[in-house]
């Protein structure tokens, strides 16, 4: 009895002690020791991150993203983080998640196998698609009228990669001329310079909103491509996964989603069954 007993509180103390290491190795070690955290942000990615007028990221995904933040400052103990917001684009804050410069990458970003060999993810955050808007005055009605034009897109996305594959798939000659911005792609849209601009339909429809005369844009009805968004993390670090994955957990399972979802995408109805069964299916039970 007395051998088992000891065992026992051997095995708890064995436990207690890789609780401790996990908390003080890794990103939640790094974090814990500077009392802050580097959270790499897109300025221009309407409504899921973009940079306010007081110069502040906001959007939907930024609100998930405080979430998570506040769980892993209970985590490491350290519940007044100071944070880093630190802007780029996709591939440049994938590049700082794998460099290790920032501890997580709060946007829009699309997780796919081939950015799985270089950063890890977190679970789903949002299901979009991908499609194209032109002029309205424009003689392109369907994707398949783009042959023999121009279609603007943003340099280093998924949209980038897949319109490509599309378009070749489908044997329609188009060219494709990569951006940096989507203010670019809208100013080459206006200026003729391209036919067409290809990117994540909630995006497109928040980049018209906010365009000086919305209603000289159609949307075209077809998609060419599935966009799950998540947050990017260093690869191999399950600790720092589990406490972002657990924050988004309390966020799906409390109903909170519903007033994030309706504070910034309120205005494009409400979530599609796909969402709604996707924030069902990532919140992970105790």
């Amino acid at each position: 009895m007395k051998r088992m007993l000891i065992g026992l509180l051997a095995s708890a103390s064995l436990v207690a002690t890789v609780a401790v290491a996990q908390t003080t190795s890794g990103a939640l070690g790094r974090i814990k020791a500077a009392k802050a955290i580097n959270v790499a942000v897109s300025p221009d990615a309407l409504p899921f991150s973009f940079i306010e007028l007081n110069g502040e990221p906001a959007g939907y995904s930024i609100d998930l993203c405080k979430r998570a933040i506040a769980q892993i400052g209970r985590a490491v103990g350290e519940p007044n983080l100071k944070v880093n917001w630190i802007r780029g684009t996709t591939p440049a804050r994938l590049q700082m998640v794998a460099d290790g410069k920032a501890d997580i990458e709060c946007a829009n970003t699309t997780q796919t196998l081939a950015r799985l060999a270089n950063v890890d993810f977190s679970n789903l955050v949002f299901i979009d698609a991908a499609g194209v808007v032109v002029r309205h005055a424009s003689p392109v009605h369907r994707i398949t009228d783009v042959a023999g034009r121009k279609i603007a897109v943003l340099k280093g996305t998924t949209t980038e990669s897949r319109l490509n594959a599309w378009l070749k798939s489908k044997s329609i000659a188009a060219t494709v001329v990569p951006v940096d911005t989507p203010a670019t792609a809208l100013a080459m849209l206006d200026s003729g310079e391209a036919d067409a601009f290809a990117n994540d339909k909630i995006r497109l429809v928040g980049l018209i909103a906010q365009a000086k005369d919305p209603k000289a844009y159609a949307m075209l009805a077809e998609e060419f491509s599935y966009e799950p968004y998540a947050f990017a993390l260093p690869r191999g670090d399950s600790a720092l996964r589990l406490e972002v994955n657990r924050a988004l957990t309390q966020v799906y399972v409390s109903g909170e989603i519903e007033r994030i979802f309706s504070q910034w995408l309120g205005a494009f109805g409400r979530p599609t069954g796909l969402l709604a069964a996707m924030y069902l299916l990532n919140a992970i039970p105790d």
